[in-house]
């Protein structure tokens, strides 16, 4: 099993709705490595800390891979 990371902005008035965005293991998103859309939520997600979504956490996910062959 192989691991990635998340870092994960969770609405604060509306159960289920987050921002998720892939991270190191320490939190830092690869803005370069994201869609433009993406991008834009990212930096949104950020402006609304602490008005409609929770500070941000990194969360461990653990990712089946699947073998070729």
């Amino acid at each position: 099993m192989a691991t990635a990371h998340e870092l994960r902005f969770d609405h604060l008035f509306k159960t289920g709705r987050a921002f998720v965005f892939p991270c190191d293991a320490k939190g830092r998103v690869d803005l370069d490595a994201l869609s433009l859309r993406a991008r834009n939520n990212y930096f949104f997600a950020r402006t609304l800390v602490g008005r409609d979504v929770s500070a941000p956490r990194v969360e461990c996910r653990e990712l089946d891979l699947v073998r070729a062959g």
